[in-house]
């Protein structure tokens, strides 16, 4: 148990902190510069960090699910509402990580190959909003999970 406990924290640790870093750091250190070189930027962070996020997401499921499994908790019966609503809450968040990955990630690295300024500058607007909601979600989800058995029990 103490093993998931901790990779599930440190996968959750650098989802949400590699957001926070992205939208209240990186956004704003970015936003003076050229398009053309602004969006090159992102699409190269985000190249980089969406990987991280999937390989997160699985290692959140994995521990989650073990945690969950073990003598502890024993299962979705006897788990308390703040591990359900981590759950729905992760799950969703991973859904819409997943549509960033396959949707606008995908239209923005083809807009800025073919140097389409303004449509990689939509496509990363969408991400962007994507990345607040996500991010919203991850902190509630870390409240949850730190005080939540105490809040709801």
């Amino acid at each position: 148990m103490g093993l998931a406990l901790s990779l599930h924290v440190l996968a959750a640790t650098v989802w949400v902190g590699g957001m926070f870093f992205a939208l209240l750091c990186l956004r704003p250190a970015t936003a003076q510069l050229d398009p053309a070189v602004r969006l090159t930027l992102w699409t190269g962070v985000l190249q980089r960090f969406l990987p991280w996020v999937l390989l997160a997401a699985l290692v959140l499921l994995g521990t989650g699910f073990r945690m969950l499994g073990s003598y502890a908790i024993g299962g979705f019966k006897n788990a308390g509402l703040h591990i359900h609503l981590m759950l729905g809450l992760g799950v969703l968040m991973m859904l819409m990580a997943l549509h960033v990955y396959f949707a606008p990630f995908r239209r923005l690295r083809r807009a800025v190959a073919g140097s389409h300024w303004t449509d990689a500058g939509r496509a990363l607007r969408q991400i962007r909003i994507f990345i607040a909601l996500n991010l919203v979600l991850g902190l509630l989800v870390i409240a949850i999970a730190s005080g939540g058995r105490y809040i709801f029990h």
